[in-house]
């Protein structure tokens, strides 16, 4: 737990275990309802200082942060694999990436800006001229998850900081240690203390936080169930939420199928799978579905499972022995329901490895619901069309995919595939810091990426002058 610049215990902490060792890395804090209030008074304090930043500064300290933690990426990166199990390649990725979202959010701290109103386009207003402009929203209440808890910190706080918000941010109980370090960064590079803090807990700190009359905004990263759940505890606020996907990839016959195969083992596979972007239904049309569907085990087999520390692993162990259980349940479920087993299944502890399933019934949980695990659904399809409307099913989604050489084709399916992001000749996985990104449907609200979470932890004030 962080409060004015400072780690606070308590009394009751909370282990961090190291998903593949199983051993206890660190502990933290479980912050009270107590400890919630006290924060929101700090963030309160915080935001009368964070409003009068001008926008020069808030880019220098977000400049500062992110060259602080270039030089120690390196300590980033092996945080990231200790708390989070994911590979060390995966984790050098995310610690990039998180250098790029806040150097975006510096970029765009002085980008940030209103425009004049033409008042006097409109009859009775001749005398008037003006102009509105964003100015910070207040306190912004952020929750993050565990499988990439680095980055998405950065895109919480990173455009907050560009805004002039102050921040209290709950991370993952099951990694936040990476979400502390990076705070902890943005502190040292001249933010001011009161106004970012993070509150270490459950779903009982989420609740208290999201509750706070002061809190002006939740941005949210998670699962539907705990995003509705939010909104009900939280009542009248602004809310911006990644809810959940479970993306198609549609690959046709006339794709590049080397392109296709790769993009696909690694969309499926990336972070042991748990990944809200990552392709889970690959809706293959039949006349290439066979020789598909050998490549992709081909490529599969060649995956190394094992100790993520190792540059040579490709995959590294689930969040927890209880995710790998659930994941592998799930597997089960669907080949008793008659999917065949065409790869994988095998699990060692928190170590559940590639898993490839076809003839899946159109009912069964791996199919309908976000799996969230390392499990990928291979689905023939007679055409396009049918792919789309196999990929429309769920009541959510983020991205989809699609891979086709006939551009027409391409754009046809973008039209008509309900998703946010429609990656065409790549994974589902595929994102760019910069880019819009958000649910569609039951997805979620609102959008991230930094530009756009901006917009939605801002606020519009008009300026109107009356020359008589």
């Amino acid at each position: 737990m962080l409060m004015y610049g400072k780690t606070l215990t308590t009394e009751k902490q909370i282990a961090v275990k190291n998903p593949y060792t199983g051993e206890i890395i660190d502990c933290v804090s479980h912050a009270t309802r107590k400890d919630v209030v006290t924060a929101g008074e700090m963030a309160e304090q915080g935001w009368l200082k964070t409003r009068k930043l001008s926008r020069f500064q808030r880019s220098t300290i977000l400049l500062k942060a992110a060259s602080i933690v270039k030089d120690r990426r390196i300590d980033f990166a092996k945080l990231i694999v200790t708390e989070a199990g994911k590979t060390i390649t995966q984790a050098y990725k995310e610690v990039d990436r998180c250098i790029n979202t806040l150097t975006l959010s510096a970029e765009e701290a002085k980008r940030q800006n209103g425009e004049t109103i033409p008042f006097d386009s409109y009859e009775g207003s001749e005398s008037r001229q003006g102009y509105f402009t964003k100015e910070p929203l207040g306190i912004i209440a952020a929750i993050t998850p565990f499988n990439d808890p680095l980055n998405l910190v950065a895109h919480k706080i990173g455009p907050a900081i560009a805004c002039g918000n102050s921040i209290l941010l709950k991370p993952s109980e099951l990694a936040p240690l990476s979400a502390i370090k990076l705070c902890k960064v943005m502190l040292e590079a001249g933010y001011p203390q009161d106004a970012l803090g993070v509150l270490t807990g459950d779903a009982e700190t989420g609740s208290a936080l999201v509750s706070l009359p002061k809190v002006r905004m939740v941005s949210f990263t998670g699962g539907v169930t705990t995003g509705e759940a939010i909104i009900k505890t939280a009542g009248l606020k602004k809310y911006a939420m990644d809810l959940g996907g479970n993306a198609p990839v549609i690959v046709l016959a006339d794709c590049d199928m080397t392109l296709a195969v790769e993009a696909c083992v690694s969309g499926s596979f990336w972070a042991a799978g748990q990944n809200c972007i990552g392709s889970q239904r690959l809706l293959i049309e039949k006349r290439i579905y066979d020789d598909f569907k050998d490549e992709f085990i081909k490529q599969t087999n060649e995956m190394v499972v094992g100790d993520p520390m190792n540059e040579a692993t490709d995959m590294g162990p689930m969040i927890s022995e209880d995710a790998a259980i659930r994941a592998q349940s799930w597997a089960n479920e669907a080949i008793a329901e008659g999917a065949n087993l065409l790869y994988g299944n095998e699990r060692d502890k928190s170590l559940y490895g590639p898993t490839v399933l076809d003839n899946v019934a159109l009912n069964s949980k791996v199919l309908c619901n976000e799996v969230f695990a390392p499990i990928v659904n291979l689905v023939p399809v007679e055409n396009m069309n049918e792919a789309i409307e196999i990929a429309n099913r769920p009541e959510y989604s983020l991205h989809a995919g699609i891979f086709t050489k006939d551009l027409e084709r391409a754009l046809s399916a973008a039209d008509e595939i309900e998703a946010s992001g429609i990656m065409i000749n790549d994974s589902s996985d595929y994102r760019f810091d910069a880019m819009p990104f958000g649910g569609y449907k039951y997805g979620g609200l609102g959008r991230e990426g930094v530009r756009f979470s901006m917009d939605e932890m801002s606020q519009t004030k008009v300026i109107c002058f009356n020359r008589g």
